[in-house]
């Protein structure tokens, strides 16, 4: 099969629709299929990807490699048309021009076509059904997936009824991040959390969080935290834990492959997840299946994979985050009982569920009608 995987970011950004995209299109091009990446961010026109074909715009002179370059959507479109792709998968975010531009063209042209939601719609709705007043893109002969349940509900009551809208989770290679049994001194208690230092994920109220835990926690009970990620607030979160005098017992130790955060979750206690517009949850998916329990929020991507009071602890808000943090800390036998659960027991998602479920997808989108499928030919004068 011929699949082309259209979206705005992809690597070398680092992020979870970066990762999963990548990872997935490995996992079919093993398969044995053709696969190819569309892109909006710059790098080598069509330098492969671990043997994967990456279309996307050259960098300007001096510029950023990671950087979106948002007006080369039309060019990308073009690539995508001229793909003579068996399906065309768009991976699309809140602000994805090239994934909706791509959608649109595919739709017209009868091209089968998944489209999953990779964010959370619910604070954007009222943008999205003014923009189906506009277009009418509910009736696009479009077949809509997103990555847990809490993203699929908003674009369910966008769509309406009589669209259906699937789940189509985030993959992790579970064995992949076992780590090996360690013994877990209860005075000395690790704390960790991997994602970028951008607002939308909170680090701050991380750090506030993580002041007022320590504040609250016995002064017998050591307290480490490491923080993976890089982003543009790191120097503001460097001058946050100097200003409070934290810089003895919280690091930030900046991007890490996922070689160095196996070896961070190898000896922490358990982990953080502070988004509240979190869509999945990877990184915390990741940490759940090295045996660590997850503190997150609920209404998040996150529940779909943590049940409350087994795998984690699911939160109402950053106090009572602060709280659950403190409690675990102080409970050894509420960590270590979680500990043994997570690390003995598979996560409810996979990486054969995310396979099955998008070649489910896939066979939806072609439907019965592949030998009527307009050419390349036919594409280029249609569009």
């Amino acid at each position: 099969m011929r699949i082309v995987h259209v979206s705005d970011c992809y690597l070398p950004r680092v992020g979870g629709i970066e990762r999963q995209i990548h990872d997935l299109a490995v996992r079919q091009r093993q398969r044995g299929h053709d696969v190819q990446i569309v892109t909006s961010v710059a790098g080598a026109s069509a330098a492969g990807v671990d043997g994967i074909a990456v279309h996307r715009p050259r960098p300007r002179s001096g510029g950023d490699p990671t950087t979106i370059r948002y007006l080369w959507s039309t060019w990308g479109r073009r690539h995508v048309l001229d793909s003579d792709a068996d399906v065309v998968h768009v991976h699309a975010s809140t602000i994805s021009p090239l994934a909706f531009a791509t959608a649109a063209a595919t739709a017209r042209l009868g091209i089968p076509t998944v489209v999953t939601v990779h964010s959370l719609w619910a604070y954007a709705s009222p943008l999205f059904r003014w923009a189906d007043r506009a277009l009418r893109w509910r009736e696009w002969p479009l077949t809509w997936s997103a990555v847990s349940s809490v993203a699929a509900e908003p674009l369910r009551r966008i769509l309406g009824p009589d669209v259906p809208v699937a789940v189509l989770p985030n993959g992790v290679d579970a064995e992949a991040w076992r780590t090996p049994p360690t013994a877990h001194d209860a005075k000395h208690v690790v704390i960790t959390s991997v994602g970028r230092l951008a607002a939308r994920k909170r680090p701050r109220q991380l750090l506030r969080i993580l002041r007022h835990a320590r504040a609250a926690i016995p002064a017998d009970i050591q307290i480490e935290a490491v923080l993976a990620g890089d982003g543009p607030l790191a120097p503001s979160l460097r001058r946050y834990l100097a200003r409070h005098d934290m810089t003895q017992w919280v690091r930030l130790v900046g991007a890490a492959c996922p070689e160095e955060i196996r070896r961070i979750h190898a000896r922490a206690d358990l982990y953080v997840a502070p988004a509240v517009l979190e869509s999945f949850g990877i990184a915390a998916l990741e940490a759940r299946c090295a045996g660590l329990p997850v503190v997150a929020y609920r209404g998040t991507g996150i529940a779909d994979f943590v049940l409350d009071g087994v795998e984690g602890l699911l939160v109402a808000d950053d106090d009572d985050m602060m709280q659950r943090i403190v409690a675990l800390a102080t409970s050894p036998e509420t960590l270590g009982r979680m500990r043994l659960h997570n690390a003995t027991t598979d996560p409810r998602v996979s990486w054969a569920d995310t396979i099955r479920l998008s070649d489910s997808l896939y066979a939806r989108a072609i439907g019965p009608t592949a030998s009527t499928r307009p050419t390349t030919v036919d594409r280029a004068a249609m569009a």
